[in-house]
């Protein structure tokens, strides 16, 4: 393919944007590699895609949305569509909802209801002030300018945050998911979880080792590592996928830089 600029996968398929703005789709017709339906719409002005499991969604220069591909994946956003013609900066996904956020600090969603593509029950807190939305696979997390954390979705993997919800009203710079669990880093260098333990939902094994220094967590789908100040690295979630380190612990006290 010619004159692609960037291109993005979900689940099934795949779609590239192109230097003239239009985009290209392949993969399984039916979750999204089959951009037919809104063709019209995608040959020019694109400046985004981002993708669920099934589904994709596609911001244009104009502030405008369009989405394709199953709708139980969010490929279907005719019930929020007034509300997607101008104004969005940024589209995130989970694994069957999307979440964008437009220039004024609002947030809409759609997709699955039960899985974060209805936030009518925070939606209070999402009307102004957001600047981050971060999924894992079935819940949203967003940051608000003012440090606090909202959260939605299914309530056992993340998108229930009350039993931190103290630790969560101020002071968050990022938050990132593993499969089914969130954690976020405060502008004190530490770090707050919450969602299913399995997934990394409960850190109080290292909770010691997460109170100051953090400067960067990342995820795989069932643990999380966290990079500190000093080099060091902290692990914790599942411990047959990423969460035990203990067998190269000795190589993991200073000196590294980078975490993939």
């Amino acid at each position: 393919m010619e004159g692609a600029v960037q291109a993005c996968g979900n689940q099934y398929a795949f779609a590239a944007i192109k230097a003239n703005g239009s985009v290209v789709t392949w993969g399984d017709a039916d979750f999204g590699g089959n951009s037919s339906a809104v063709a019209a719409l995608l040959m020019e002005g694109v400046v985004q895609v981002c993708g669920t499991g099934g589904a994709f969604a596609a911001i244009k220069a104009n502030g405008s949305v369009v989405t394709w591909g199953d709708a139980d994946f969010g490929g279907n956003s005719s019930a929020v569509a007034a509300l997607l013609t101008e104004g969005v900066v940024q589209v995130c996904g989970n694994q069957i909802a999307f979440a964008a956020i437009k220039g004024n600090g609002s947030v809409v969603t759609w997709g699955d209801a039960d899985f974060g593509g209805n936030s009518s029950a925070v939606a209070a807190l999402l009307t102004e002030g957001v600047v981050q939305v971060c999924g894992n696979q079935i819940a949203f997390a967003a940051i608000k300018t003012n440090g606090s954390v909202v959260t939605w979705g299914n309530a056992d993997f993340g998108g229930n945050s009350l039993a931190v919800a103290a630790l969560l009203t101020e002071g968050i710079v990022q938050v990132c998911g593993t499969g089914g669990a969130f954690a976020a880093i405060k502008g004190n260098g530490s770090v707050v979880t919450w969602g299913d333990a399995d997934n990394g939902g409960n850190s109080s094994a290292v909770a010691p080792l997460l109170t100051e220094g953090v400067v960067q967590v990342l995820e795989n789908q069932y643990a999380f590592a966290a990079i500190k100040t000093n080099g060091s690295v902290v692990t914790w979630g599942n411990a047959d996928f990423g969460g035990n380190s203990s067998a190269v612990a000795a190589l993991l006290t200073e000196g590294i830089v980078q975490v993939c």
